[in-house]
């Protein structure tokens, strides 16, 4: 049985990874409109995982006894200037929902949760690799500069993209 500061967490939890998911769908829209197929596949692709991310909570939470709740979708605010600070804005979002886990992390050892705790390290993990493909993507983007031939490339790679890190999945 969940706690209630537990489940109040993890429900918090539910909300970060819905927003997730939204913030990648706008991006992957804006992508899509600007000719960037590779972009907008990868960021559709990714507003998917972060919604399974959410199901993944919300089963958790009603499997130990509690009561996922899902709150309403909130519009994201991004700047949409370039891919360049899109990516930038992907790199800094996954640093906050790490933060957010690492949160989560905390108390669930802080009340000896170690069912919760043990639940959790899948995201700890995933985060980690989030993280390190939003930085190798943009040391990518880095090296395109402004070569149009580069960024033709990238887009095309980005259609396919496999993670350079150790997949959590």
């Amino acid at each position: 049985m969940l706690s209630k500061s537990i489940e109040e967490a993890l429900n918090r939890q539910i909300k970060i990874e819905g927003d997730s998911s939204q913030v990648y769908l706008a991006m992957a829209s804006w992508a899509e409109v600007q000719g960037f197929e590779g972009i907008s596949t990868f960021m559709f692709a990714q507003s998917e995982e972060e919604r399974m991310h959410m199901l993944k909570l919300v089963k958790y939470i009603n499997q130990r006894g509690g009561q996922a709740k899902i709150s309403s979708i909130v519009e994201p605010v991004l700047d949409l200037s370039s891919y360049k600070v899109l990516f930038k804005q992907l790199l800094e979002h996954e640093i906050k929902v790490s933060e957010s886990i690492n949160d989560l992390v905390g108390i669930a050892l802080d009340e000896r949760d170690y069912a919760t705790h043990n639940f959790l390290q899948w995201y700890v993990a995933e985060q980690i690799e989030e993280e390190a493909n939003a930085r190798y993507i943009l040391d990518k983007i880095n090296l395109i500069g402004d070569d149009k031939g580069g960024l033709y490339l990238f887009d095309n790679e980005m259609k396919n993209f496999t993670s350079p890190v150790t997949t959590a999945k």
